[in-house]
């Protein structure tokens, strides 16, 4: 696949070199596992298959969807995943006020050593990531096009329309993860894709989230200036804080250096992105023994791998935000779990009528307040 390392997308403003990120990305991903040409093939149509057949599963158990057209997965490798990640994060941030590089001749060298500095900050991030991930539904992915495949992402509000989600499962991950584990291939991948599904179902079938996601990021991500002006002036409160109190936690530490308006900014990210692993867990829990024979061996041996690792992976996936995402996965699964068993699956489906009635972070951990809240 060829890569054009001179040009970024348009429209984001982030001052990443995207094709050296893309670049550094795969040479750096190591080899996934070692398969023959048959059991490559067999394991592409499986998965292919899974989704299909989940997503079935998922829209019968929530009610959500029924009408719409079911797409095919994309089925990729390793270095697929990075190139879809790269174009997806372009387009999720095209409309962002982000910050440009600084004007004039020296303005002009430091921002091109700051684009080719976090193009290989982001590529050692994305080959980290690209050995792990399973599957995802990316709701800004493009759809590759013959020609397109391997290019530099493209950005900006004139490919909005051509932009309608891509489910990816990431084949070679899930046949090691599975050996890993050492569980049926074909409930391993019905039940990866029963996770995945639920979060195509989300975006698709609630036609508000995607742009309200997309613009809560940009509001985010404009607040960048603001909140490093804000945290210089703080600095001696927040060292302070630390010293009394250490962070919990990377997302803690995040938080302290977060102005009032970028901190309720982050609070509705964090409570939707919650809500949304947490659906996606209960579902797998509720759809999986019905159709998934090996589902309570494979949910054990996956949570189980889930909190191990060696020290240097532990201590990544800290840096990296993993185990806080581990935590969005069991804090939403007990807000669903207990919004349906009061309500029903239709007094949780009330959730996505807008966004007013999205979860407050608060209401995550507190899910009656949601119920007395929405439902009176």
């Amino acid at each position: 696949m060829s890569v054009d390392l001179t040009s970024a997308p348009r429209g984001t403003g982030l001052p990443v070199d995207w094709g050296l990120a893309i670049a550094t990305g795969t040479r750096l991903v190591p080899a996934g596992p070692a398969v023959s040409p048959e059991e490559a093939a067999a394991e592409v149509a499986r998965l292919r298959d899974g989704a299909r057949i989940s997503e079935h599963h998922v829209r019968a158990l929530t009610g959500m969807g029924a009408d719409l057209p079911v797409p095919e997965a994309d089925v990729v490798d390793r270095p697929g995943w990075i190139h879809s990640a790269v174009d997806g994060i372009a387009a999720l941030l095209a409309d962002a006020p982000l910050p440009g590089p600084p004007g004039g001749i020296v303005g002009s060298t430091v921002g091109r050593v700051t684009r080719s500095a976090a193009g290989l900050q982001m590529g050692t991030l994305l080959a980290f990531l690209g050995s792990r991930v399973l599957g995802q539904y990316d709701p800004f992915g493009r759809p590759p096009s013959r020609g397109d495949q391997g290019s530099t992402p493209r950005g900006g509000a004139d490919q909005t329309e051509e932009r309608a989600g891509r489910l990816l499962l990431v084949a070679p991950n899930v046949v090691a993860a599975r050996q890993a584990l050492d569980v049926d291939g074909d409930d391993f991948a019905l039940w990866v894709c029963l996770h995945e599904a639920t979060h195509r179902l989300q975006f698709t079938a609630v036609d508000w989230l995607r742009g309200y996601f997309q613009g809560e990021v940009a509001t985010f991500a404009g607040g960048f200036d603001r909140t490093a002006s804000g945290a210089v002036d703080r600095l001696p409160e927040i060292v302070k804080s630390i010293r009394r109190e250490p962070p919990r936690d990377g997302m803690a530490l995040v938080e302290m250096f977060q102005g009032p308006e970028q901190r309720a900014v982050l609070d509705r990210l964090l409570a939707l992105t919650t809500l949304l692993e947490g659906h996606a867990e209960h579902v797998m829990d509720e759809v999986g023994p019905g159709v998934v024979p090996s589902v309570s061996t494979i949910r054990a041996r996956f949570t189980h791998r889930r909190r191990g690792g060696s020290l240097v992976d532990r201590l990544l996936r800290t840096l990296l935000g993993v185990d806080a995402k581990i935590r969005q996965y069991e804090q939403g699964r007990v807000f669903v779990d207990h919004v349906v068993a009061r309500a029903g699956i239709d007094g949780l489906n009330a959730v996505w009528t807008s966004p007013d009635t999205l979860p407050k972070r608060a209401e995550i951990t507190d899910p009656d307040a949601w119920l007395t809240r929405v439902h009176g």
